[in-house]
């Protein structure tokens, strides 16, 4: 269309000249061509138009679209522009519920946290919820992790996973916080510290706590009490955005010694005691007294597995 008027404005210079060759070929051949682009570039917006609920163009600029421009410069989500915060966290519980199967109990204590958090009863300086999610492999703690990333952050790809199992060294934490200085790397930045940086709004999982080395602990230590890690550069790095959830299978041989027994529900309660039991006595008190709740997943029976595996097929056939 600028391209029209352009020649439109020349033709009439060409004409007030009295150049008549020039005005001919301006108004016999270059607008006409440029006319017959414009109308074929018009049929194809609206032949995407007729095949896609959302136009290519759109006239007028919604609060939704600003949302979405800022999410992008800022890396805050989305729906936490524009979305009322109340509604989102109270409808929280009730989604968790959905996407992870036959976990109620992790579900409710999760959202509880992070709605504790969001009232202001918790310490500012502090991350919007801690968790330590143990039980044995297959019940559903990752996919916690993931639904409560997507749901709190609008996109799974908020949630940052480290496998603590890659940190049993201890010169591993570098690796989290960066290189000292004077040693390659150190320009780099720390794996935990540039993911927090990059994206503030991040649900943080630590996968196996237990294996981890005393100094990563040590970390993980300071940004649970005050909401912040300092990288090896010196940088603070705010945390209070994040949630943090860490895994472990401590303890989850009696649990599947249970479910394998076919043990009564109160035989199961009585094993998820032992796996607590277990926990504390490796894990460091003063990390566990640092958390919102530590949270024993139930093994899941037959009718959970069905259910389970209804919810992939819906997922498959959605691709």
């Amino acid at each position: 269309k600028q391209r029209l008027e352009e020649l439109r404005r020349k033709l009439q210079v060409m004409e007030a000249r009295h150049d008549v060759d020039a005005a001919a070929d301006l108004r016999f051949e270059a607008i006409p061509g440029v006319l017959k682009r414009l109308r074929a570039l018009e049929q194809r917006q609206k032949d995407y138009e007729s095949t896609t609920s959302a136009p290519l163009l759109v006239e007028q600029v919604t609060p939704e679209h600003i949302a979405d421009v800022v999410s992008k410069w800022t890396g805050i989500p989305v729906a936490k522009l524009s979305q009322s915060e109340r509604t989102r966290l109270l409808t929280l519980e009730g989604e968790l519920k959905k996407r992870v199967v036959g976990q109620p109990e992790a579900a409710e204590a999760v959202a509880r946290a992070i709605l504790r958090s969001a009232a202001k009863l918790s310490r500012r300086d502090q991350p919007i919820g801690s968790f330590l999610f143990a039980g044995p492999t297959g019940v559903g703690k990752t996919e916690l992790a993931k639904a409560l990333a997507g749901e709190l952050f609008d996109s799974e790809r908020r949630l940052v996973r480290f496998d603590m199992s890659e940190y049993m060294e201890q010169h591993a934490v570098s690796r989290l916080i960066g290189a000292p200085p004077g040693y390659i790397g150190h320009e780099e930045g720390g794996q935990l510290s540039e993911a927090v940086r990059r994206n503030p709004y991040s649900v943080l999982l630590f996968d196996e706590m237990e294996k981890a080395h005393s100094n990563v602990l040590n970390v993980l230590l300071q940004l649970l009490d005050d909401g912040r890690i300092t990288d090896s550069q010196g940088r603070t790095v705010d945390c209070t955005n994040c949630v943090v959830i860490m895994t472990s299978n401590l303890g989850a041989e009696h649990v599947l010694r249970a479910i394998s027994a076919n043990a009564a529900p109160k035989e199961i309660e009585k094993a998820k005691g032992r796996t607590l039991e277990a926990i504390r006595r490796t894990l460091r008190p003063e990390l566990l007294n640092r958390l919102d709740d530590i949270v024993v997943f139930n093994p899941l029976d037959s009718t959970a597995l069905r259910q389970v595996v209804r919810l992939l097929l819906v997922d498959v056939l959605k691709r």
